[in-house]
């Protein structure tokens, strides 16, 4: 049955001290001033933006007695009570976040680079490396997108069950204290209506984690009420078939009224027992809750709210209804809180005042030093004095400066003295300008990889072994010698996906493997790409080394959302603060058929920068860059070639151990007249081409790629380039797709156009999806006669008379 408020207050006991409730309620009402004051700070111009938990701080404190060390949240943009509460966060760094303070010690959650109410904790030393989780309270870290807190929920509290009872992972005890950790979950009432909810509600169902999931209801979806959200106007009554039955997996669900103080903190003591000790999920819906600002500074809910329904949020706001029910309990009287309000005010004010000023105090410095700089170049370049003082003039005056600003002026005085380059004074402006932009790149755009130790660029390049009697198998069987060490060689390696544990996966990369190593170390999941993602996610957020299987590239569209939004921007939007060392694994390429063929690479690579993205034209390649990737900790796709599984390879000697570096291309062929940059399935067409060129007289380098990101480290592809003077690109997207990026790479980035002989041409396949049975392929996708006829007619461009023309 679904809990009722009135069967929890008869059930549960709770005592209350005066002490704690006074604290409870000065915190609540500490936080509902952050909420006003830092809606004023955006309308008067100091902040850009504003969406706070006004309406949601009783329910919150509720919730926070029950968070213990060890611990994790995966909430959304309004539990700033909450994080005050368990002091994840201070009132001073909700501030510091508003204002965007890009000093990590002023604003911990992200160094000033997600906007206020995006909250996280550090999981990392400085170093990279990761600290003792079991002994903080943790907040894996908010990302904007509606919803999408839940996918990666499924991982943070699987993690628990793991811990729990896979015994070789008992040692690790800074990342759990046997499993008895509760992940806890915040979502509004509208992002309910999201798939995103309903696959990881069910996901985390099934898998009997122990998440405890906080539904704030409001009763809007900004302008939209629940009549237009959810059927029945209640995600409660949808969800009751996940209620638990008698000796039966299942959800405790909870309804509490959002202002009921005493009833909040009986159901949130009930329901985190239960996760703890049994790890038995529950759904609290938390109803007649309030919104009194609306949704954000972007608007004003006195738009959409009737009168009716304002005055019944004015009378039924939680704060108000926790000051009265305090005065009825004799807790404290009315002119106590008075006086209590009245100090909460000023601790609150002093907090926003010491957090702009800590802001402030950098850029104003900085402001002080370049305007003497701007005056010196005035005074040296009298023809410039006016542009210059009025510059400085202006920066001074300014009451609240950017940094921008002073980007803007240096580089008009720039380009107005471009003739005074000997100028002591101007170089004096320039050294300064290029400092600050390294300084300014630090600040705004680290981090988006590792910048420590765990780096995948700083794993040891180790090659594969063979000795002369090494057999020739399966390339499937390469990978499940890969797969079969890695389990071996350490117990936080963990492989799941549709069909990867009983079967052994399609392909039969894990056959026999969920036997030798458990159902927790190989597992089945259900048809659910954007929680398999999510599910690696949480779980390589507390320690462990996920392997996560979408079975083919095309179903990767699924889950791209997430793994562009959250895995991809994990350490940039912490700074480093947390990482999820997760490896999707995929296959792709040239199957037939327009839901079974796809290559998007292009969406792909611009998808998911912050991900390592991997094309390995065979599995052995595979295999070595599995054994790299779990040797450091970020995150990245690997996609497999399909039609590479059944093919021979040479097993190595050291399959567990030889590694293939990121970034560094592979030259296939060596030749002189054209370089041809491929990857994946098409190194093999691509040879089988340059055979037949080479009987043509046209010498053709060809240079597998082997990872889009990280590209070519080395400018190995321009010292090709260098040689032949001619490029071409071949590649299984669309026109314009990976084709376009990798010319960026070659072209712009290593200054490729300078050996350019020729125009470079693209070999790609057609615009649309590919068509099904072979010969949907051939005249879809690339294929031998394309790249003989294309490089043959950039040769006769060269040379019309010793390359007469094929048509």
């Amino acid at each position: 049955m679904v809990l009722t408020q009135e069967y929890i207050k008869e059930k549960v006991v709770k005592d209350f001290t005066r002490e704690e409730v006074l604290g409870d309620y000065r915190l609540v009402f500490q936080s509902r001033q952050a909420s006003l004051l830092g809606r004023k700070e955006v309308l008067t111009g100091k902040a850009k933006f504003g969406i706070f938990g006004d309406g949601k701080e009783l329910p919150q404190i509720a919730l926070a007695k029950y968070f213990r060390p060890g611990d994790f949240r995966s909430g959304y943009y309004r539990d700033q009570t909450w994080m005050f509460a368990n002091g994840m966060s201070s009132i001073q760094e909700f501030f510091a976040q508003l204002y965007a303070h890009t000093d990590v010690d002023a604003e911990p959650s992200s160094a000033g680079r997600s906007m206020n109410g995006h909250f996280s904790t550090r999981s990392l030393n400085p170093d990279g490396t990761w600290r003792n989780l079991t002994l903080q309270f943790n907040s894996s870290s908010d990302i904007s997108p509606t919803g999408s807190q839940m996918p990666r929920l499924v991982g943070l509290a699987y993690a628990s069950k793991l811990y729990r009872e896979i015994k070789s992972l008992h040692s690790l005890n800074q990342f759990s204290n046997n499993g008895n950790e509760v992940v806890f979950a915040t979502i509004g009432n509208a992002s309910c209506a999201e798939g995103m909810f309903f696959e990881a509600v069910n996901a985390i169902g099934v898998l009997q984690a122990p998440a405890i999931i906080s539904i704030w209801d409001d009763g809007y979806g900004i302008s939209v009420p629940n009549e237009y959200q959810m059927t029945k106007n209640s995600v409660s009554e949808v969800l009751k078939g996940l209620q638990r039955e008698e000796n039966k997996p299942g959800y405790d669900i909870y309804v509490v009224r959002a202002w009921d103080y005493e009833t909040l903190c009986k159901t949130y003591q009930m329901a985190v027992e239960q996760a703890r000790k049994f790890h038995i999920p529950a759904i609290i819906h938390v109803i007649e809750t309030t919104q009194p600002q609306g949704h954000s500074t972007s608007g004003s809910h006195e738009r959409y709210k009737s009168k009716e329904r304002l005055a019944w949020e004015q009378e039924f706001d939680c704060v108000k209804k926790m000051r009265e029910w305090i005065i009825q309990q004799d807790f404290a009287t009315a002119e106590e809180l008075d006086t209590f309000e009245t100090e909460d005010k000023q601790i609150v004010n002093n907090y926003k005042k010491a957090a702009w000023s800590s802001y402030l105090a950098p850029i104003k410095q900085e402001i002080t030093e370049i305007s003497a700089i701007l005056q010196e170049v005035g005074s040296e370049l009298t023809q410039h004095q006016n542009l210059c003082n009025s510059l400085a003039n202006e920066l001074q005056k300014t009451s609240e400066p950017f940094r921008r600003d002073i980007f803007v002026a240096i580089r008009k005085v720039l380009t107005a003295t471009t003739q005074n380059h000997q100028s002591n004074s101007r170089k004096r402006l320039l050294s300064w300008y290029k400092d600050q932009r390294k300084a300014n790149f630090e600040r705004y755009s680290s981090y988006l990889y590792s910048e420590t130790a765990d780096s995948v660029l700083k794993v040891p390049a180790i090659p594969a072994k063979y000795h002369p009697d090494s057999p020739q198998v399966d390339g499937r069987e390469i990978l499940q010698a890969c797969f079969d060490a890695a389990l071996k060689r350490d117990s936080r390696v963990l492989a799941f996906g549709e069909d990867v544990g009983y079967l052994g996966d399609v392909n039969q990369a894990f056959a026999g493997l969920q036997e030798k190593y458990g159902v927790y170390r190989v597992s089945d999941t259900g048809i659910r790409e954007v929680t398999i993602v999510g599910q690696g996610i949480g779980l390589a957020m507390r320690g462990l080394r996920p392997i996560a299987e979408i079975q083919y590239l095309d179903y990767l569209l699924y889950a791209l959302q997430i793994m562009s939004d959250d895995l991809a921007t994990v350490q940039y939007r912490t700074k480093g603060g947390q990482k999820a060392p997760l490896i999707v694994r995929t296959r792709g390429h040239r199957l037939e058929g327009i839901w079974h063929a796809g290559s998007p690479l292009g969406t792909i690579i611009n998808a998911l920068r912050g991900i390592h993205v991997l094309v390995p034209r065979n599995m052995t390649q595979a295999a070595g860059f599995y054994n790299t990737l779990l040797q450091a900790e970020e995150p990245a796709l690997i996609i497999e070639v399909l039609n590479g599984y059944r093919q021979k390879e040479t097993l190595p000697d050291n399959i567990g151990e030889f590694t293939v570096p990121l970034g560094v291309p592979e030259t296939l062929r060596q030749g002189t007249d054209i370089t041809l940059v491929t990857y994946g399935a098409n190194c093999r067409i691509a040879l089988e081409a340059a055979e037949i060129l080479q009987q043509m007289k046209i010498s053709v380098e060809i240079i597998d790629i082997q990872t889009l990101i990280p590209f070519d480290i080395n400018h190995q592809i321009v010292k090709s380039l260098q040689k032949t003077n001619r490029i071409v690109v071949l590649d299984e997207d669309v026109r314009g797709g990976a084709s376009a990026y990798i010319l960026q790479q070659i072209l712009e980035d290593q200054q490729g156009y300078r050996w350019l002989d020729s125009q470079p041409i693209t070999i790609t396949s057609q615009d649309h999806r590919p068509a099904y049975g072979s010969d949907g392929d051939y005249f879809s996708k690339p294929n031998i006669e394309d790249i003989i006829i294309n490089l043959y007619k950039m040769m006769h461009e060269f040379n019309p008379n010793l390359y007469p023309d094929i048509f």
